[in-house]
């Protein structure tokens, strides 16, 4: 798994906000009590982080974690590192009830850069993105259009959205319809 075959090949949009493909962002989902102390344990030691709270990230140089329910973290680390990673969490998780699987291929994610990347999350998802509501070090797991998404906000201008593979390319067309500065809005008009 050293080789990163993108979803869409390193897709970009410049419009209200630059959106860009990431390449290869090793995840795993970690699936159990995330308040049991094992887990928490395990991931510490492995990821080097300690578990979010509730709708909120946690990251450390490379590597990070998004609370994504409440049994369920989405683990972040290199791409070249998610296999080994997920391995050695398995093995330490091995008598707690608990699944670790390493998502990397499985998912597309799209970075936002902009000062106007809250308007553009807005447009698809039923979000508050107001300051005082959504901010960097929280997650949002919900829908972007049709399809299910996550994002987070790296800083007050840098975003990251997470989806399923197989609707990258749906997801990057939502995201670049609702950032270009000049699409018209038609009103059901002929």
């Amino acid at each position: 798994m050293s080789d990163v075959a993108l979803a869409l090949g390193g897709a970009s949009f410049e419009g209200l906000v630059k959106i860009e493909e990431l390449a290869g962002q090793g995840m795993v989902t970690l699936r159990g009590d995330l308040t049991d102390k094992a887990i928490a344990a395990g991931v510490l030691d492995v990821f080097g982080v300690t578990l979010p709270s509730t709708r909120e990230t946690v990251f450390a140089a490379n590597t990070g974690a998004l609370w994504m329910s409440p049994d369920e973290a989405l683990l972040l680390c290199a791409y070249n590192e998610a296999q080994a990673k997920a391995d050695e969490l398995a093995t330490k998780l091995a008598n707690v009830h608990a699944l670790v699987v390493n998502v990397s291929d499985a998912r597309a994610v799209f970075q936002l850069k902009g000062s106007m990347l809250r308007e553009v999350i807005a447009k698809l998802a039923p979000v508050d993105m107001s300051p005082d509501a959504f901010s960097p070090g929280m997650v949002r797991r919900t829908r972007m259009a049709q399809v299910a998404a996550a994002f987070w906000m790296d800083d007050a201008s840098t975003a990251r959205v997470v989806c399923f593979r197989s609707v990258g390319e749906y997801v990057f067309n939502l995201l670049s319809n609702a950032a270009d500065a000049n699409a018209s809005v038609r009103h059901y008009s002929t």
